[in-house]
């Protein structure tokens, strides 16, 4: 059997896109797709015939209405800009748009696609990063060599991660050789992240420094235990004094 393209119906295919398509021509839209109209929470019939360029900030207009003219010849470049929906909330878009032709009629159709969702998750990773640096450059120096690292709050696979690739960095530019890792400040684990905690005993001990664990709470140590950890290769006292008093008897002796 011989296939063809020529016979798809193509209002039909955009029509059933997820993300919001805008056809528009000589700044007049003329049609949007159903993901459209939930998008800019509003009817075809609202939308069919209102300008393109009404949905923009005032101070966008004139790029963009140069950036439309440039569409009818060759595809614009993707960007991202601020739009209104038509019950005047705004949202950050990320916006594509190329000529096609609609009989004799040249039009552009318009890609939309909401970047809020993404814009939270790059807020969430940059407050995470600032978090987990703080943390980092908490190394707190006791004494010559020594140091401690107090954890504090909830740390999930992606802070400890962080932490396993910060950490070591900071203790060699301090130059300390026994660091106290504190875990009595963590109320919220799971066991990947009882993992990546776990190993800093293991990357500290190939940089040369000696790894100690205070405040290693029941349930901690029972996830090591389910994970296969053998905590008797692990120095681990129930304070900080307590592991202080520790260093002090063994430089002693």
């Amino acid at each position: 059997m011989s296939e063809s393209i020529e016979g798809i119906d193509y209002k039909e295919v955009i029509e059933y896109a997820l993300d919001p398509l805008i056809v528009h021509s000589q700044l007049k839209i003329i049609y949007i797709n159903e993901a459209a109209e939930k998008f800019f929470r509003a009817s075809k019939e609202e939308v069919i015939g209102a300008s393109p360029v009404d949905i923009f900030k005032e101070t966008s207009k004139p790029a963009i209405i140069k950036r439309i003219s440039g569409a009818y010849s060759e595809p614009a470049e993707l960007i991202e800009e601020t739009i209104y929906r038509m019950d005047g909330t705004s949202v950050e878009v990320e916006l594509y748009c190329h000529p096609i032709m609609i009989g004799e009629t040249k039009a552009i159709q318009t890609y939309v696609k909401d970047l809020t969702e993404r814009k939270q998750l790059e807020v969430v990773k940059n407050e995470m990063s600032k978090e987990i640096n703080e943390i980092a450059s908490n190394i707190v120096p006791i004494s010559e060599g020594i140091a401690i690292l107090p954890l504090v709050g909830a740390i999930n696979q992606e802070r400890a991660t962080h932490l396993l690739e910060l950490v070591p960095v900071k203790v060699q530019e301090q130059r300390v050789t026994c660091l106290i890792i504190d875990f009595s400040g963590i109320y919220q684990l799971d066991n990947l992240v009882v993992d990546s905690l776990f190993k800093f005993n293991h990357v500290l001990n190939l940089i040369g420094v000696e790894c100690i664990l205070t405040g290693v709470r029941p349930q901690l140590a029972t996830e090591a235990v389910k994970l296969g950890f053998n905590l008797k290769n692990l120095i681990t006292f129930s304070t900080v004094k307590d592991a202080l008093s520790f260093l002090q008897e063994k430089k002693t002796n």
